[in-house]
């Protein structure tokens, strides 16, 4: 950790505390990003039909014409938007924005999409109007997926998460992981995936009661 020249010697002493910590969490980290990566790989996916906006008209594309690059994993990230969900949500649009400065650089590795349950036309004004002119979205409306995966409940109340898929070179379709951000005591299983509560835990009085705003 770097040291203040002025720091008194109680200060010390818990800056080196708070050290070992950090490095305990980072570990941990590392351990379940590699206890997730031990997951079977062996839940076959149906090739389902969504709906994407292309040229001002509404087209199908499959689940499989998502993997714009066959060999890389598809990370699918839900949008608390359509049925229950009648405005987009404030949260997963300040996920988005961070999604947008960066698809540049995550499409390296893999392939990203924006999924949502509603209508395309006025989600994609919405996109257009926060600049996430680079992010691929789709509307499952008319699919199960959400439901199936725990993203949608009986009244069509969306919840935000990501999903993982992978295409074989045989074009075989199997889903590798799903997490909601609503985890079972509250919340915060999606943290990691924005950095804005990472910069909040940094400060003094912390993430507060802070919740995001459309706009502000």
């Amino acid at each position: 950790m770097n040291e203040h020249p002025n720091a008194s010697a109680n200060g010390r002493t818990l800056r080196e505390r708070l050290h070992r910590a950090e490095v305990e969490l980072r570990d941990q980290r590392e351990r379940v990003a590699e206890l997730r990566r031990q997951l079977p790989r062996d839940t076959p996916s149906e090739d389902l039909v969504f709906e994407e906006l292309r040229d001002g008209r509404i087209v199908p594309v499959r689940l499989s014409e998502l993997f714009t690059d066959p060999d890389k994993p598809l990370v699918l990230m839900h949008f608390m938007f359509g049925k229950a969900q009648t405005q987009p949500c404030p949260m997963c649009t300040m996920w988005a924005d961070g999604y947008a400065g960066v698809v540049e650089h995550l499409s390296q590795r893999l392939n990203f999409a924006v999924i949502v349950a509603g209508e395309l036309e006025r989600f994609d004004a919405y996109a257009r109007e926060r600049g996430w002119d680079d992010l691929r979205i789709v509307s499952a409306a008319d699919t199960s997926i959400k439901r199936d995966l725990g993203f949608e409940n009986e009244e069509g109340g969306q919840m935000p998460g990501v999903s993982v898929f992978e295409r074989s070179s045989d074009g075989e379709l199997t889903h590798f992981y799903s997490v909601c951000a609503f985890g079972p005591d509250g919340g915060r299983m999606m943290d990691l995936l924005s950095p804005v509560w990472n910069f909040f835990d940094l400060i003094p009085d912390g993430r507060g009661q802070f919740n995001p705003s459309r706009s502000y």
